[in-house]
């Protein structure tokens, strides 16, 4: 007894009236956890459980409570029903039973009749019922799912329904005029009319028919039976390694894995929901689980929580491998199943999900469709940092640095673009847009630099115009208002208009480089492109009668004079009067094509014969 339990209790509990007990010789604290063979194990033994005496002594002697305790009293807000409903007491809970039904089979000297293999799903949470059958390979006969899921009349037009209580194993049932035979069942509805005390009959084989016979007899082929041990013998004579009886398998399910998405709840007084990614591989049965990494988690990114290698579902731990006689049973792909628990050394995990791989090799395979459980979603949390506006220094990519890190680095260049497309410049021939007359007369020359998509203008000027002449703008890369993205080579075209800071500005016309750079490449240059242009004009022939009536119709607007020659101006008037909308840079492209004396008038026979008329 220590010494301060000597003390009367009204002594307050304070410095100076407690002293320390000079008799106390253990003063370790309480461990309460501890490491048994390998494994993480709590004591609980100094846990202290509040019980009733009166309870205890009327137990012991074996009266009953009433008569020395008092009855109990009923519970109050008792939100647990004491009867559950069938959703919530059968909840996931189905009864699978395997049947057949009997197909006549007409206008074939080999079978009369083919036996077609079913499955019977029935629930027990709403009392449904669905038929399937499984998918053969290369069957040639329309599979799949039967009858949806649904409650079953046992006669058409009334309100009885088929129960578990009617489906018993080799017997007889009707659905919708077509008699199945239930021939076997899983081993949960066997155990599940077991509990019920309505045990199941013994199962009876499924009949062969015709085909089926005929097939077997016609693939046997019965081989001596010391034929596998000659061959082992002669194949280790002659140097070659011993057999592996699982090289098939590994062949046949090599790169096959099924992924599944478990989950397991730390119940430990710092655990939280963890996620995990469970792998099966096919090849060799073995498992690993893989930890689903979360930023800004606070926990050490360890990659794995279990490597590859079988899991056991009641391991023996012993000190050293080998020294059990016991076989362990491991999980296998039957007992990884959406909504199953998996007892990973100790952890309880949870399926919840898996990927379309696993679910189509369960439902093609093994005949099990797999639903994955619904989980409350965590809602992410989401910071939104506005970024500062422009400063003016530099680009918008220099001020954009000092956002994104302490020490800001120089923005990254195009080092390929800027080598590759450093020689080419295009230069095109503008006027200034501006509300003044006198304004519009000005012209400029603008540059396009391909290396780095800068611009540089610079202002022509006339003798005695008044208007001095030089550089209008520095080089340097301008934004598009209308997209808010910097001009690229394909904004610059014939009749485009662009925007340097306030100034608006029309491309008239482009020098002999910038137009065979743009030939060349049509695939930027949509508009440069000949068989496009011809392409487009050959469209507006859909609106007359035939394609002759089109061009001679086009060939007496552009040509009225019949000289066999025309201008850019008529050909650009005699456009816009048929209403054929092309933009100035395709007429451009298309006089300069059929341009052939080179005194930049159209050859109308030469336009004729590139349009597609017959050739005089």
């Amino acid at each position: 007894m220590s010494l301060n339990a000597q003390f009367p209790k009204q002594v307050p509990f304070l410095p100076g009236h407690v002293f320390s007990d000079p008799y106390k010789e253990n003063h370790h604290k309480t461990q309460q956890f501890s490491n048994i063979n390998g494994t993480v194990q709590e004591k609980t033994n100094f846990i202290h459980e509040e019980f009733d005496p009166n309870l205890l002594d009327s137990m012991k002697m074996g009266t009953p409570p009433n008569l020395t305790y008092g009855s109990r009293q009923p519970p109050e807000n008792d939100y647990i029903p004491r009867i559950q409903p069938p959703w919530l007491k059968y909840d996931r809970a189905v009864l699978r039973f395997y049947s057949y039904f009997q197909e006549s089979v007409v206008e074939n000297p080999n079978e009369n009749y083919r036996i077609r293999q079913v499955i019977i799903y029935y629930y027990l949470s709403d009392g449904t019922i669905h038929v399937t059958e499984p998918r053969v390979q290369n069957s040639g006969i329309p599979q799949g799912l039967f009858i949806k899921r649904q409650k079953i009349p046992k006669k058409l037009g009334k309100q009885d329904f088929y129960t578990w209580e009617d489906l018993q194993l080799c017997s007889n049932i009707n659905f919708y005029d077509r008699v199945y035979r239930i021939c076997d069942c899983d081993t949960y509805t066997r155990e599940f009319y077991e509990y019920m005390g309505k045990p199941l009959s013994l199962p009876e084989q499924l009949p062969k028919d015709n085909f089926k016979a005929q097939k077997e007899t016609k693939d046997l082929k019965i081989n001596p039976p010391d034929t596998k041990e000659y061959k082992e013998y002669f194949e280790v004579k002659l140097g070659g390694g011993h057999p592996n009886g699982g090289l098939n398998k590994y062949l046949s399910n090599d790169r096959k894995v099924l992924s599944f998405d478990i989950i397991w709840d730390d119940a430990s007084i710092e655990g939280q929901l963890n996620y995990y990614t469970l792998n099966y591989y096919l090849a060799d049965e073995t498992c690993e689980v893989k930890e689903v990494r979360k930023q800004n988690s606070g926990k050490d990114p360890y990659p794995l929580m279990l490597r590859r290698q079988k899991i056991p579902k009641q391991p023996i731990l012993t000190h050293y491998p080998g020294m059990t006689l016991k076989k362990e049973e491991f999980y296998g792909p039957l007992d990884l199943i959406c909504g199953n628990q998996v007892r990973i050394y100790g952890r309880d995990c949870f399926i919840y999900g898996c990927d379309d791989f696993t679910k189509e090799y369960y439902l093609t395979v093994l005949g099990i469709q797999q639903k994955p459980a619904t989980l409350k979603q965590e809602r992410g949390k989401k910071f939104y940092q506005p970024v500062p506006p422009y400063n003016g220094y530099g680009y918008e990519e220099d001020s954009l640095g000092s956002v994104y890190s302490l020490q800001p680095k120089p923005p990254k260049k195009d080092v390929r673009k800027n080598f590759t497309q450093d020689q080419f410049i295009l230069r095109f021939e503008s006027r200034l847009i501006s509300e003044i007359r006198e304004e519009n007369s000005r012209r400029f020359i603008i540059s396009f630099y391909c290396g780095d998509d800068t611009v540089q203008v610079y202002q022509t000027s006339e003798r005695n115009s008044g208007i001095w002449g030089g550089k209008f703008q520095e080089r340097s890369r301008q934004k598009n208002p209308l997209t808010n993205d910097y001009y690229t080579e394909k904004d610059f075209q014939l009749g485009a208009i662009v925007q340097f800071n306030v100034y608006k500005f029309q491309l008239m016309r482009a020098d002999e480089f910038t137009i065979n750079y743009m030939k060349q490449k049509s695939d930027v240059f949509k508009e440069a492109d000949i068989k496009q242009i011809i392409a487009k004009l050959r469209m507006f022939a859909d609106n007359y009668p035939n394609f002759d009536t089109f061009l001679m119709d086009l060939m007496k607007k552009l040509d009225k004079q019949l000289k066999g020659q025309i201008e850019f101006e008529e050909l650009a008037a005699g456009l816009q009067e048929l209403g054929f909308n092309l933009t100035l840079q395709e007429q451009y492209y298309l006089m300069r094509e059929f341009d052939i004396s080179g005194e930049w008038k159209m050859n109308m026979q030469a336009f004729w014969e590139g349009i597609g008329g017959k050739r005089s």
